[in-house]
C-alpha cells in the first residue's frame, strides 16, 4: 500500500476544522469478483493541486468537508480511475464546488470490536481467520485496537501498528457469558478519540443483538451519528429458517445494519461460517478503494446542525450504469 503524499500531509496539517463523511462499495472489470478493481484512467498524481487529505474524521478549524465515496458497477465491483469531473456534490440540495479530489490509499485507525460471548464458542476459529484476512489488506502505517465483549466490554489491546499483537490476543480469547454489544461499541468509539490517523473505522464481529448492555440502542445510535467513524459489521447468524435463532440473533441484523448505514459503512449478514474470512477481506479492500471529495460549504453558518449530503455521478462513456456510496450527512461546527 502506498503512503500518503507530501501534499496530502501538508493539507492535513493546514486544515483547522475538518468534518469527514465516509463511503463504501466494490469493483473490477473482467470478472464479477468483488476483490478486484480496474482503473479507468490514471489516478490523481500525488503532487497535483487536487491531492486531498487522505481522510478526515478529524475536526479542526476551517470548514473543509471531505467525503469518501466508493463507486461500483452493476456486478458490485470497484470502479477506480474516475476523475473529479465525474462527480457532483450537493449539500442540503445545493451543489457545492469541489476544491479537492484524490483517490489514494492512506493509513487507517481501526477498532476491532469482537464478540466473545458464549454463543460464539463454535465460531471462534472462523472469526479469528476473518481478522487475519482483514489485516492482509492493511497499509503498513495502519494502527488497530481490540475491544472484546461478553457480559461487559474490555479494551484488550490499545492502538498498535503491530497487528500481529491483535491476533496473538485473540488466540487466547474464550467464548463465555452474555452479549454487551452496545457497550462494546461505546467503549470503541471512546478509544477511537486517541487515533493518530484521520481515517477511522470500526469492524464489528458478532453473532447477535444485545442482552447485557447498560447503554440503550437510542443512546448508541445517536453517538454513532455524531462520531466521524465508519462502521462495518459482520453478523454471524443461524439461517433465517433455523429454529435455533435466539431473540438476540433475530434483532441483531437490524441493529448492526442501522449502525453501519448511519456512518456510510455496511453490515454483512453471514450464515455460512466459511464465508467469514472472504467477507472480512472484502471489507478491507473496500476501505482502500474510496474517492475523497473535498469542498468548503457555501453555507458557512456555524449552527451545529445536521447537513445532508448527496453525491451524483457523471456517467463516463462506454461504462455500464455506476452506483456511488457515501455517508449521507455531517454535523456543521457549532459556535
Amino acid at each position: 500500500m502506498s503512503a500518503p503524499s507530501s501534499s496530502t500531509r501538508k493539507l492535513a496539517v493546514a486544515v483547522t476544522i475538518l468534518v469527514t463523511v465516509f463511503g463504501f462499495g466494490a469493483y473490477s472489470a473482467d470478472t464479477p469478483k468483488t476483490d478486484q478493481k480496474v482503473a479507468i484512467e490514471p489516478r490523481a498524481k500525488p503532487g497535483s493541486t487536487e491531492a486531498a487529505s487522505p481522510r478526515g474524521n478529524l475536526r479542526v478549524d476551517t470548514t473543509l468537508v471531505l467525503i469518501n465515496v466508493t463507486v461500483t458497477d452493476p456486478l458490485n465491483r470497484f470502479v477506480t480511475g474516475l476523475e473529479k469531473e465525474n462527480f457532483k456534490l450537493l449539500e442540503d440540495k445545493k451543489e457545492q464546488p469541489l476544491t479537492h479530489f484524490a483517490s489514494e490509499d492512506a493509513p487507517l485507525s481501526v477498532g476491532l470490536v469482537f464478540d466473545a460471548s458464549g454463543s460464539m464458542s463454535n465460531k471462534m476459529g472462523k472469526a479469528r481467520q476473518a481478522v487475519a484476512q482483514f489485516f492482509k489488506t492493511a497499509n503498513p502505517e495502519d494502527e488497530c485496537f481490540l475491544v472484546q465483549f461478553n457480559d461487559r466490554p474490555s479494551l484488550v489491546q490499545g492502538f498498535t501498528t503491530a497487528l500481529e499483537e491483535i491476533q496473538n490476543r485473540l488466540t487466547f480469547t474464550q467464548a463465555k457469558g452474555r452479549t454487551a454489544l452496545l457497550d462494546g461499541v461505546y467503549l470503541a468509539l471512546n478509544q477511537m478519540k486517541k487515533a493518530h490517523n484521520p481515517r477511522k473505522a470500526l469492524l464489528i464481529i458478532s453473532d447477535g443483538g444485545d442482552n447485557s448492555s447498560r447503554y440503550t440502542e437510542t443512546e448508541i445510535k445517536n453517538l454513532v451519528r455524531e462520531a466521524d467513524v465508519q462502521i462495518y459489521a459482520m453478523g454471524i447468524f443461524e439461517p433465517a429458517a433455523s429454529r435455533g435463532r435466539t431473540a438476540e440473533e433475530l434483532s441483531g441484523p437490524g441493529l448492526l445494519n442501522e449502525m453501519a448505514e448511519q456512518t456510510g459503512g455496511r453490515h454483512f449478514a453471514v450464515e455460512d461460517l466459511n464465508q467469514l474470512p472472504d467477507v472480512a477481506a472484502k471489507i478491507g479492500i473496500e476501505l482502500r478503494n474510496q474517492y475523497i471529495l473535498g469542498y468548503t460549504p457555501l453555507n458557512q453558518e456555524r449552527d451545529g446542525k445536521y447537513r445532508r449530503v448527496q453525491v451524483k455521478l457523471v456517467q463516463p462513456r462506454g461504462l455500464p450504469p455506476l452506483r456511488a456510496f457515501w455517508r449521507t450527512g455531517y454535523y456543521a461546527p457549532a459556535r
